[in-house]
């Protein structure tokens, strides 16, 4: 007998006769959707240093033009709705043909896009490339991101985000706050690898 076999030995002995663990209890975690859920998501986004925005019913175009009031121009994903853009008086530029990375860090570039899903309970925003979202590129190379989360896509926890994705395999971006890192002696700096400004519109449905 080798020394692993020993110890593994020793310790089933000590085991023997021992009561099983209690099961876990899981029944702990938020659930659900609704406007405790909602209002979960908007404190912790905030939280992170984002912008939150939270139009009533009919205002989501002019909340959208009043976040990119400092834009100059606006790239959006191909299939953005159009209403969406309604009063904005700046460029739009739609990523079709792709648009260069080098015009994306532009001075007073914006993208806005939609999201796949939003998780309350860490303040996360999910993107998988699907529908008003585009490629990875538009949120992660322009200085100011803003983002559409319609209130029933916001979800409690973290399973119920990934069971709400149409494909969970696909390359997914997450997204809580501006992008931001510390140094040694916790000196924020935001923007380093991602947008420094983050607005998140939650739109009612």
């Amino acid at each position: 007998m080798n020394a692993r076999e020993e110890i593994l030995a020793r310790v089933r002995a000590a085991l023997a006769g021992a009561a099983p663990p209690a099961p876990v209890p899981r029944d702990y975690r938020r659930t659900g959707t609704g406007t405790e859920v909602v209002a979960l998501f908007a404190d912790r986004v905030s939280d992170y240093r984002a912008e939150v925005h939270q139009p009533a019913a009919g205002g989501l175009a002019a909340a959208i033009t009043g976040a990119l009031a400092q834009t100059t121009t606006l790239v959006v994903p191909p299939d953005l709705p159009p209403e969406w853009l309604t009063g904005f008086p700046g460029t739009v530029r739609r990523d079709d043909p792709p648009i260069p990375v080098s015009d994306l860090d532009a001075p007073g570039v914006s993208v806005l896009t939609g999201c796949a899903v939003a998780i309350a309970e860490t303040g996360t925003i999910v993107l998988d490339a699907g529908p008003a979202q585009g490629r990875r590129a538009l949120t992660l190379v322009p200085d100011h991101h803003v983002c559409v989360v319609h209130a029933d896509q916001i979800v409690a926890s973290v399973p119920e985000g990934l069971a709400r994705l149409a494909d969970p395999t696909r390359p997914l971006t997450f997204i809580s706050g501006p992008s931001a890192t510390s140094d040694i002696e916790l000196d924020r700096v935001e923007g380093v690898h991602g947008p420094r400004r983050l607005d998140v519109i939650i739109a009612a449905t």
